[in-house]
């Protein structure tokens, strides 16, 4: 038998991670400067139920060089060579990028 469910009701349950504004600027200015140095050329935003994803990309037709994960616990870098860093603030997550990859 069908379950009747008010759509009020179960929107008001999923609270989507989201970046706020200060969030993206950040991201966002990393992302310019890594631009402007050459290394990155495009960008994409997901919004989730459980995650909010900043990911960035050499060419568009390649998947993610960098992903930069809110999740609502944390945050989570995968870099290149699939690295996965998990951190405690968006802070850490630009040192961590920050750093001369070896």
């Amino acid at each position: 038998m069908a379950q009747v469910i008010r759509m009020m009701d179960f929107r008001a349950r999923q609270s989507p991670v989201h970046f706020d504004r200060a969030e993206l600027a950040t991201l966002l200015e990393l992302y310019s400067r890594r631009v402007a140095a050459g290394e990155w050329r495009d960008y994409a935003i997901d919004h989730g139920p459980q995650r909010a994803v900043f990911s960035v990309f050499r060419h568009a037709r390649e998947s993610a060089l960098v992903t930069v994960t809110k999740l609502g616990s944390g945050w989570m870098v995968a870099g290149p060579g699939g690295r996965t860093t998990r951190a405690a603030s968006l802070a850490d997550v630009i040192a961590t990028l920050e750093r001369p990859q070896t």
